[in-house]
């Protein structure tokens, strides 16, 4: 497995933050925030914004947003993770070590995200890691050229910890 780790964000990573989201091969798929909102997740207690370091040097390989930290449900969203470089595996150690952080540090009953449905690559990594298709907000998103709809996934604890008890998550 890739070496992974998440750190919270600083003031000083903002930019990087900014980059990434701006990047062309990234904005087909989210809707970039302006440097307040993410200066705002960074201080909001609800919010966890983390940067993933990845590699063996554990470079900045991208950021990922959690949502929902105090939710009175113990319902958290993974607002959005975004990963510079592609297909080296940082996306799934990142994700992997997101779901712990739910569920482990955060107590998280219910871990869920919307993805773009024309995100084909993202809606394929959260199949293959477990997360259930909950449903599509259809045409909910304005995009160049028309519109997108959402696929709503989650994952529960008990999905999780039987995920865990056959090897498949980072143990506790």
């Amino acid at each position: 497995m890739t070496r992974v780790r998440l750190r919270p964000t600083m003031q000083s990573d903002l930019d990087y933050v900014l980059t990434l989201e701006r990047d062309p091969e990234n904005l087909p798929y989210i809707t970039p925030w302006e440097k307040i909102q993410h200066e705002a997740a960074i201080r909001f207690p609800d919010f966890r914004h983390f940067i993933v370091e990845a590699g063996p040097d554990l470079d900045r390989a991208g950021f990922l947003i959690l949502i929902g930290c105090r939710n009175q449900h113990l319902s958290i969203e993974l607002k959005r993770m975004v990963v510079q470089h592609k297909h080296q595996g940082f996306g799934r150690a990142a994700l992997r070590v997101a779901k712990k952080v739910a569920f482990d540090d955060l107590g998280a009953h219910r871990f869920w995200l919307d993805v773009k449905k024309r995100n084909t690559r993202a809606k394929a990594l959260y199949d293959s890691e477990g997360f259930q298709f909950e449903g599509e907000l259809r045409e909910a998103v304005k995009i160049e050229g028309g519109y997108d709809s959402l696929v709503v996934l989650s994952m529960l604890q008990s999905e999780f910890a039987q995920r865990r008890s056959r090897a498949l998550e980072l143990q506790a």
